[in-house]
């Protein structure tokens, strides 16, 4: 019998299409690609605004995300 928490996993895994988990990761990666215009900025700064643990957390799940790295977005 499912439990109550993973019948509302499924419920929003059918209406937004991935688990919770990589939701609020995706939308991490998007406010970490939106900060790393801000060139003033460091990426260890973003990274921990972002909810990451330290730069190279955020430069592996980046990089799994969008296939490069935080400092070659940057630099396009």
């Amino acid at each position: 019998m499912p439990t109550l928490t993973s019948w509302r996993v499924g419920l929003f895994k059918h209406a937004y299409h991935q688990t919770p988990y990589q939701y609020v990761l995706s939308r991490r990666i998007e406010k970490a690609m939106a900060m790393l215009r801000d060139e003033r900025l460091s990426i260890a700064e973003i990274a921990l605004a972002c909810g990451f643990s330290n730069q190279g957390h955020l430069t592996t799940a980046f990089k799994r995300r969008t296939g490069t790295t935080p400092g070659a977005y940057r630099k396009k």
